[in-house]
């Protein structure tokens, strides 16, 4: 194993453990996988809580999804086809993080869209932020459930099942998670004193200008 691999096992414990502090996850849902190269990917196993997840539990694939290396008894976690469709459409994209962030989640349940305009953060970091028909989870029909969207998109959420992030690192991801949940939980506070008010047109206009300038 090179000393690269070792600090990207342990960099996807550590995020692993900063969304379950943070209740983005529990028990031993939700999954994350990261490039270690052009071919290989390291990916979460299926089963294992998230807290207690040692860095040799995690799982070496191809892009194909062939186990090259994992402990015994251990196997992929069961959204690998997601993760794989997603550098399949990014080449560009080096981590994945699918978590289950409680208020985004229960946003779909009531089937209201992901409130983009009315906090001026959420557009210029994230952008506008689709929601994927519902799909079952681990089917392949999960996987082209978010094709088209995460070509476009770095933050897709995914009805009645969470969200999945996308960047350039695994910190880069969970900070789209962080601030894709914490919009979705003031929206909902604001919306048990009152009606939210919308930031004007031309604001949001301007917001989404930013935002793309920044997202390069």
């Amino acid at each position: 194993m090179t000393p690269y691999e070792e600090q990207l096992r342990q960099e996807i414990i550590r995020v692993t453990c900063l969304e379950a502090e943070q209740g983005l996850i529990r028990s031993s849902d939700g999954n994350t996988s990261a490039r270690l190269d052009e071919d290989r990917l390291l990916v979460t196993p299926s089963g294992v809580h998230k807290m207690t997840m040692k860095a040799d539990n995690l799982i070496l694939v191809n892009r194909e999804g062939e186990v090259l290396r994992a402990k015994p008894g251990l196997k992929p976690t069961s959204e690998l086809r997601m993760h794989l469709e997603v550098y399949r459409q990014r080449p560009d994209v080096q981590a994945v993080l699918h978590a289950h962030p409680p208020y985004t989640t229960a946003l779909t349940l009531v089937e209201s869209p992901f409130p983009t305009e009315y906090l001026p953060e959420v557009l210029v970091a994230l952008g506008e932020v689709p929601t994927a028909p519902y799909a079952t989870p681990g089917t392949a029909a999960l996987a082209n459930s978010i094709r088209d969207l995460i070509q476009g998109h770095d933050t897709v959420i995914l009805s009645h099942h969470g969200s999945l992030h996308v960047g350039q690192s695994l910190e880069e991801a969970l900070i789209a998670l962080e601030r894709l949940e914490h919009a979705a939980y003031t929206y909902c506070l604001a919306h048990n004193l009152g009606n939210p008010v919308p930031l004007p047109e031309a604001e949001l206009h301007q917001l989404k200008e930013i935002g793309q300038q920044l997202r390069g």
